[in-house]
């Protein structure tokens, strides 16, 4: 964490000086804004949270729910997660609350007594070891809670609307400054009260530039824009409880898959040592049902669930949560309304574009995202850093995402539902849960190349950073003062640009090291990358964030030695920043970062985009190839 740099602070570093319209934010919700956000589930509050690190773009997020969610139904957060958590500051808090899941184990009949149940095996999460960061179980209230407090640390102070629903939207007058108008219901009093039933809170209609529905699987913005959800069912229920219980079922604290020839469960432990939840099958559900499997009571939902883990006993002391609900996997026919105008202007995020059943942990992960992903990109482009051609972008990416995720759980799911008599062999399920793991962990996800992903060209510079997948962490060690770091847990979520040069095998202070050519190239030329693109008279690290590693040790070389594109002045005072130098580390720490990585002994740039996700590899000869993909990527700044 970088602070001091404006002067002493005393108080907390993670409150960012307000600037912008942070400066007179308005209190209430304006008539005009440039974001618009319709949700604050985890697609809507991420978005926010990330639209708040952009001081000129005045972003509102509304909620038809009068204060903050109390209780989340979505609980599971995958490694993946926690790395996005980690560059929105919040990482090692989440950590400490929530319940780690290391391990899941698989139950199923016993050879001997065919109504009871026996553990098969015990997988491990993270098999092969994809992530430094763990899979967590934790409440999505708390996930809200902590991007609410990085909005309101942010230079903009924003904080949510709560109180107003999402009516209807007008999305023909493109040619206005703020060409989606929408109308918008009070849904709370004075005090922040529920209206009582019959009343019809005040309407107003306000305009913005964008307009973002995070407002689940029943979104009004998408019916507004003319996009629906189709798929299928696999008219199979589940019911899932939120429990405090005694039992003596040997893994309660542990996440289980359980088949028994009564039905199945998904068991996961939950944060704070006592609460767990259960997902128990309620069976097949005959087409002519209309629903009414959802009104099973939750009695018999325990009933169940004491039937399937026989002869093993649940004394249920406490419901904290229940719900039924029918496996369904659903895609919206749209992630946008390019359709309806020539650019763009209301997306759709998480819930509100697919849907799929809950017991992959899939659900809240693959939606925060997708608000990460379209966030940064109209943040740039509000802020005339980047051209509108890259808003449409999101759609692009994340539709082939959410296809895939659908994939995945239709299969898992139906793993899950099958009967004993079919599975072809006990072991069945753990085999499909220990080869997937990468999947679900949030590692498979690829963007095919673009305006923002190179092609192959370069990749064997770097084989361990596959371009267009998310950076992989490696640990380093900072030259000032020896602190062994892990490169990509410095990438926060500001809206930079990450520029990582790996050095060739020349010292900092050798005539011939290719990273000392490359820096002279960036730091004189007028059209490379970091000049055309940083606007006069700005902080030299205000667009990009590059950082360089050396091949020596921290003992061989010293900061002077290095050049000064990568010692930036910050700040009014004008400190030179030293955090950005790196050797590799000492073996005793870590594995060589070349090593482990893949990155040549001559050298490579890696170029990451604001969401983590890898853009392309350079060779240090190939600046002008640098200054081209960043000259299509944004705007000149002078």
């Amino acid at each position: 964490m970088l602070f001091h740099h404006h002067g002493y602070v005393s108080t907390d570093p993670r409150m960012k000086p307000a600037a912008g319209i942070g400066l007179d934010r308005p209190a209430e919700l304006p008539d005009e804004m440039d974001v618009l956000i319709v949700g604050t589930g985890p697609a809507g509050m991420i978005a926010a949270a990330q639209l708040a690190m952009f001081p000129d773009v005045h972003t509102r997020i509304i909620e038809r729910r009068g204060k903050r969610l109390e209780i989340g139904q979505a609980d599971g957060i995958q490694a993946r997660s926690v790395e996005t958590f980690q560059a929105f500051g919040f990482a090692s808090q989440i950590i400490d609350e929530a319940y780690d899941l290391t391990s899941m184990a698989f139950w199923n009949p016993s050879p001997e007594d065919e109504d009871a149940i026996v553990r098969t095996s015990l997988a491990e999460d993270d098999p092969h070891g994809v992530s430094e960061f763990p899979h967590l179980i934790v409440n999505q209230a708390r996930i809200l809670d902590w991007f609410a407090e990085f909005m309101k640390n942010s230079p903009t102070r924003a904080t949510p609307d709560y109180g107003w629903e999402f009516v209807s939207l007008d999305d023909s007058d493109q040619d206005a400054e703020r060409p989606v108008q929408v109308t918008l219901r009070r849904t709370v009093d004075a005090k922040g009260n529920p209206l009582a039933e019959g009343v019809a809170g005040e309407e107003r209609v306000v305009r913005a530039k964008y307009v973002i529905g995070a407002d689940g699987a029943g979104s009004r913005v998408r019916k507004a824009i003319g996009h629906s959800l189709s798929g299928d069912a696999a008219n199979h229920a589940w019911g899932v409880m939120d429990v405090l219980a005694d039992s003596n079922f040997p893994d309660i604290r542990t996440k289980c898959a359980i088949h028994s020839s009564s039905g199945s469960i998904l068991h996961i432990p939950r944060e704070g040592g006592h609460l767990f939840r259960m997902y128990v099958d309620l069976g097949e559900v005959p087409a002519d049902d209309n629903h009414k499997v959802r009104q099973t009571p939750i009695e018999e939902v325990i009933r169940r669930a004491q039937q399937i883990i026989r002869p093993y006993t649940l004394d249920v002391k406490d419901v904290a949560w229940s719900s039924v609900y029918e496996v369904g996997h659903r895609l919206t026919s749209g992630f946008d309304n390019r359709e309806r105008c020539t650019h763009p202007n209301v997306f759709l995020l998480g819930d509100a574009c697919h849907t799929h059943s809950a017991k992959a942990g899939q659900g809240m992960n693959v939606s925060m995202q997708d608000g990460w992903n379209l966030a940064w990109k109209l943040g740039q482009v509000l802020s005339g850093i980047a051209p509108a051609e890259l808003v449409p972008t999101y759609s692009e990416e994340r539709k082939e995402i959410a296809k895939n995720l659908i994939d995945f759980d239709k299969e898992w799911s139906t793993l899950m539902a099958k009967p004993t008599s079919e599975l072809g062999d006990p072991n069945e399920v753990a085999e499909f849960y220990t080869k997937t793991a990468e999947f679900p962990a949030g590692f498979m996800t690829e963007y095919r190349p673009s305006m923002l992903t190179t092609d192959a060209a370069g990749q064997e510079l770097a084989t361990g950073f596959p371009i267009g997948k998310r950076f992989k962490s490696a640990k380093v060690e900072r030259s000032c003062d020896t602190n062994v770091k892990h490169l990509g847990h410095l990438h926060t979520a500001d809206g930079r640009w990450r520029v990582y040069v790996f050095a060739d095998a020349a010292a900092p202070h050798d005539a011939d090291s290719k990273v000392a050519a490359w820096a002279e190239a960036v730091e004189e030329d007028p059209q490379s990358f970091r000049n055309r693109h940083t606007p006069a008279g700005a902080p030299q690290d205000e667009r990009f964030d590059l950082k360089v590693v050396y091949q020596q040790k921290q003992t061989e070389f010293a900061f002077p030695d290095v050049p000064a594109v990568f010692r930036p002045t910050t700040g009014p005072l004008g400190l030179h920043d030293l955090n950005n130098i790196f050797a590799v580390c000492r073996p005793e720490h870590a594995e060589d970062i070349f090593e482990l990585r893949g990155v040549s002994r001559d050298g490579a740039v890696v170029v990451v985009r604001p969401d983590q996700y890898v853009s392309g590899v350079f060779g240090l000869d190939e600046v002008d190839r640098l200054n081209a993909f960043f000259a299509g990527v944004l705007l000149d700044a002078n």
